[in-house]
């Protein structure tokens, strides 16, 4: 599939997410409405994201807004050695694979699991549209790692990431950082929604809502990153 650039855009939501505030100390906003494109478009503009609330990620779904947020900035992004000698043990390759990421992503043997087919189909249109892309690794013609999420001006919206093969998924990351980190633009940022031990020893940091969506504003200024 050719991803369209620049996106393009959908009709508007029918629901007015861009309008919810959310609670102090919450991080669920609200719930219901759907997954069209321009009801995430909207969702992720304002700072929030979906994830069902029912079983294993199923309906009502859920719009989130973490306090506090996972951000990870590409100057901050801290590649060891190992890290970069793995690099080379793999080829890196840009929406190639995304329903395959995905499904990746949503293999049911993984605890937490939370994407549906209903996630797949809506973020998969996404991708169609321009707006969604997986970073993908793959060893001898084999897709071994990977991450997918959404690109709106400077925000990556990362939303979930794979692998089956040792650091498959930190050289996406790695190589995601590149991407967004290319023109040196300091409006970018990486979003991650909850930050994680792990994530934390790769760079990521944990800021207040308020300060996320201060920096969103900015980021939603900046050109299209370019996934070509």
């Amino acid at each position: 599939m050719t991803v369209p650039f620049p996106p393009t855009e959908p009709p508007p939501s029918e629901w007015a997410l861009g309008h919810l505030r959310p609670t102090e100390g919450e991080d669920l906003v609200a719930a219901g409405a759907d997954l069209a494109p321009g009801t995430l478009l909207s969702a992720y503009r304002a700072g929030l994201f979906p994830m069902g609330l029912g079983d294993h990620g199923t309906r009502p779904i859920g719009w989130w807004s973490p306090e506090p947020r996972g951000v990870l900035l590409p100057g901050d992004f801290r590649e060891r050695r190992s890290l970069t000698k793995s690099r080379a043990r793999f080829e890196v390759r840009v929406d190639t694979a995304f329903s395959d990421v995905m499904r990746r992503c949503a293999d049911p043997e993984r605890e937490g699991r939370w994407i549906t087919d209903e996630v797949v189909t809506a973020y998969t249109e996404m991708h169609r549209l321009g707006w969604a892309h997986s970073i993908e690794t793959w060893r001898d013609g084999e897709l071994v790692g990977g991450l997918y999420g959404i690109a709106i001006g400077g925000l990556f919206a990362g939303e979930s990431m794979f692998h089956s093969v040792r650091d498959a998924s930190k050289v996406a990351l790695a190589a995601l950082v590149d991407i967004v980190g290319a023109d040196g633009d300091e409006r970018r940022i990486i979003d991650v929604q909850w930050s994680t031990e792990h994530l934390e020893r790769l760079g990521v940091v944990e800021w207040p809502r308020r300060r996320y969506l201060e920096a969103l504003g900015e980021a939603l200024t900046a050109p299209d990153l370019d996934f070509g």
